[in-house]
């Protein structure tokens, strides 16, 4: 008979995914890391993963999906989910291996290296999107994880926020561009500035608009 004590996986979940994206979350036993990233589509920095264990003796009330949240927001649940989960990690891919791996293969290096970063090993890890990295335990890809399961959310603000704050520091280096605005994002104003100004350090050579200025900038 099945024990009326929820599992660590099934408290894990915010909303009852489908059958199919469930499966896995209801047959292992331990803990439950959460992964998501922040920053596959800019034309500038690195692409930013976060894993999370949440404890579930500290709810944190809120979590949900990064990109529906405010500013501010993002910033207090990033300092509540540090203090609070079991354990949480933040790793990236730089912009060499981004430009040497693709964006996708240095997402998923990203998601890896937050993964292994985390001080508790989990049992079972939870990744949002359709895409897994390659991991030494039980992992399932949930569309819209972000979403759905608390975990993922979590890991999701802090992804966010760490990039965010990479933004504004760089934006105090390259105050010409804009990053504080934009967020590295190929905006309107971003675009007219790489043209003006040719790319920085910190900007994806390999990306579409940015190839182009570049290519346009030769003799």
């Amino acid at each position: 008979m099945r024990s009326s004590k929820s599992s660590k996986a099934e408290q894990a979940v915010l909303h009852t995914p489908s059958i199919k994206q469930a499966s896995l979350l209801w047959d292992v036993a331990g803990l439950v890391a959460g992964v998501d990233e922040a920053g596959r589509g800019p034309l500038a920095g690195p692409v930013v993963a976060a894993a999370v264990i949440l404890d579930d003796l500290q709810p944190i009330k809120g979590l949900a999906d990064s990109k529906i949240l405010s500013a501010r927001r993002r910033e207090q649940l990033f300092d509540e989910i540090r203090a609070k989960a079991l354990c949480c990690c933040i790793a990236q891919a730089s912009v060499e291996e981004i430009e040497r791996l693709n964006i996708l293969q240095a997402t998923l290096l990203a998601m890896r290296r937050a993964v292994e970063g985390l001080r508790l090993k989990p049992a079972l890890v939870l990744v949002d999107g359709n895409r897994l990295p390659v991991l030494t335990m039980r992992a399932e890809a949930i569309v819209k994880g972000d979403a759905l399961v608390a975990a993922i959310s979590a890991a999701s603000i802090l992804a966010k926020v760490h990039r965010d704050r990479w933004c504004a520091e760089v934006d105090a280096q390259y105050p010409q561009y804009g990053f504080a605005r934009h967020k590295g994002y190929g905006t309107v104003q971003h675009l007219a500035a790489l043209t003006k100004h040719g790319a920085c350090p910190q900007h994806r050579k390999t990306f579409g608009p940015v190839a182009e200025v570049l290519r346009e900038a030769l003799p």
